[in-house]
């Protein structure tokens, strides 16, 4: 007997390893730079160079990247900064081996700066990563059976989603942002912060296109030595090569913005009035296909007995593919502020979800929007302040119901605006993106062979050539036909059926298609 068989790769997440933990180092200030005189901002990120297992662990190392943007300590204070770099090794417990491909997150990550004095600080950060896993595999299922002797068999068709690629690949983002002539020259850039804003991605024909948007903030010291600044939303769009894919297809992509670059540019006239934004964007890809497969559910012979090897396996079907906006708008009264905010120059936000509960018509997400904002005093000799703070909100992310899988859902702060209203008032405004991949399972008993054993003879002789039957709850015409040794066709045929469905209560007659001559197993025509 010839068991066809389709393999159909599956994904699947793993567990996922939360770890925090502490950096602490000191730092001391390159001679090149001006003494410190008092913090005004500070951010960090992690960037890890190295993982490896040992035993029951996974050795993290790398560095903490920092920046730190601050009043200088001289006669006449002017905004400085400087960057630096501290080494950092964690070991991160494992409670099981791995399963599949490591897969490893960071974040932007709150540094706390203190001076020790002028020329040295201590920084200090509460890290936090990460660890998962992933895998791909290629899963057989039974199409079908083929046989010499006749073999009756029940199919059934099911939809299932199967990977179609999964891959790594890099974008490379090239941009510039001229000046617009209220603005004077650059000499010196002070502080950069880049974000990812609104992206989308779209399969085509042999491959991902790529749109989005970056939020660029640049402080800059001019030629004349004044401070001015610049914060401009930079569109971007491009394209991957993935051959094989096509529109129709569904995919989940995450992307992460790394090794941003901000530099001065001369324009054609040779005055410093450009920006030249460089980054990478990580792309991580899986693109699923669906297909309607049908599948080996039951088999059975008229003379022999069936014992199938079943085994149970698990795949997926695509539920829903959403990708819905949160918008939040709202004024907070800042009375510490009242009378030192001037002008708000940047702000920028980070979603951190506290709870997430599916109910019938959807996933209720609660979670605060964590905002900070860099704004100009009136004190000139610490002209720049800023302010950290939170914003609550909820949202109902519709999902068709059932539980919520996190690990197919992202979240990013898509458009962050900060307005000043006076008398310590500012108006918040922030479109928050969600967006949902989640898969169904489906378990399916799948037959991997059959053994068939002949009949014994004289239970053949004994069972009854006719039987009237009174139809029970739950009997189908398959399993009556398996049961009394004849076909669906004929249980149909006998009792003028146009139709397979029964009900409890029916009466009908079953006639077997097997009798026993001669001691020798016949086929009734």
């Amino acid at each position: 007997m010839e068991y066809q068989k389709k393999e159909i790769r599956i994904f699947q997440n793993g567990r996922t390893v939360n770890d925090q933990f502490y950096i602490d180092g000191d730092y001391n200030v390159p001679e090149a730079k001006r003494d410190v005189g008092k913090i005004i901002l500070s951010n960090g990120m992690l960037r890890v160079e190295e993982m490896k297992q040992v035993e029951s662990y996974l050795k993290v190392s790398g560095k903490l990247e920092f920046k730190v943007l601050y009043m200088a300590d001289e006669m006449v204070p002017v905004p400085a900064s400087l960057e630096g770099r501290i080494p950092f090794e964690e070991m991160i417990y494992l409670e099981q081996e791995p399963e599949g491909n490591l897969v490893l997150q960071t974040s932007d990550t709150e540094v706390t700066v203190t001076m020790i004095h002028s020329r040295k600080l201590n920084i200090k950060t509460l890290a936090e990563i990460s660890i998962g896993t992933e895998k791909c595999t290629g899963e057989e299922i039974t199409t079908d059976v083929e046989e010499k002797v006749p073999v009756f068999k029940k199919m059934k068709e099911e939809e299932i989603l199967k990977v179609f690629a999964t891959g790594k690949d890099t974008y490379r983002i090239k941009e510039e942002v001229t000046l617009s002539g209220t603005k004077e020259h650059i000499g010196t850039l002070l502080w950069t912060d880049v974000t990812g804003g609104k992206a989308d991605t779209q399969l085509g024909t042999d491959e991902l296109l790529i749109s989005g948007e970056l939020n660029m903030f640049c402080l800059y010291e001019t030629a004349e030595g004044k401070t001015d600044w610049i914060s401009r939303t930079v569109p971007y769009e491009g394209q991957i090569e993935c051959m094989g894919v096509m529109p129709g297809m569904y995919h989940q992509s995450e992307l992460h913005l790394t090794d941003i670059n901000v530099e001065p540019r001369m324009d054609e006239n040779g005055e410093m009035r450009i920006l030249g934004i460089e980054a990478t964007l990580q792309v991580r890809l899986i693109v699923y296909e669906e297909e309607k497969i049908q599948i080996l559910e039951d088999l059975y012979m008229l003379d022999h007995i069936c014992i199938p090897e079943v085994k149970e396996k698990r795949f997926f079907r695509l539920k829903l593919q959403n990708h819905s906006k949160c918008r939040i708008s709202e004024e907070l009264t800042l009375p510490e502020l009242k009378e030192d905010i001037l002008q708000i120059c940047h702000c920028k936000g980070k979603i951190q979800m506290e709870t997430v509960k599916a109910e019938t018509d959807g996933v209720h997400i609660d979670g605060v929007l964590h905002l900070q904002f860099l704004y100009v005093r009136e004190d000139d000799q610490t002209p720049f302040g800023v302010w950290n703070g939170m914003v609550p909100f909820s949202y109902l992310l519709e999902n068709g119901g059932g539980e919520p899988d996190m690990e197919d859902m992202d979240c990013t702060v898509e458009q962050l605006s900060v307005n000043l209203m006076g008398s310590g008032e500012v108006e918040v405004k922030a479109v928050l993106a969600f967006n949902c991949f989640q898969k169904e399972p489906v378990q399916i008993q799948n037959i991997e062979s059959a053994e068939f054993r002949p009949m014994d003879t004289e239970e053949l002789e004994s069972r009854p050539g006719i039987v009237g039957y009174f139809v029970q709850q739950g009997d189908t015409l398959w399993n009556l036909a398996k049961k009394y040794n004849t076909t669906v066709e004929n249980i149909k045929e006998v009792n003028y059926m146009e139709k397979e469905g029964i009900n409890k209560g029916d009466k009908i007659l079953i006639l077997s298609k097997i009798w026993v001559y001669c001691k020798n197993i016949v086929y009734k025509m």
